[in-house]
């Protein structure tokens, strides 16, 4: 996750997750805040379009947003 400045002054917010095989985005999302939302919307994507076998293996930064029941429920 990082923050992209804006022309206005302000920032905006960039999630994305990466195949690490393949070295390719598979998921990301823009959004005003760093909420929970802003990770679990684009893994929701990632998963649904590349669809990965059981064994898969997630890596994160362990920040607050990585930490949520919510991702833990969907991983």
């Amino acid at each position: 996750m990082t923050y992209l400045p804006l022309v206005n002054g302000e920032r905006t917010y960039l999630a994305t997750w990466m195949d690490l095989y393949s070295r390719k985005v598979v998921g990301w999302q823009v959004g005003k805040t760093m909420e929970d939302e802003l990770v679990i919307l684009p893994l929701r994507r990632a998963l649904q379009w590349r669809q990965p076998v059981t064994g898969l293996i997630i890596h994160s930064d362990r920040g607050g947003q990585y930490v949520s029941a919510e991702l833990k429920e969907l991983l």
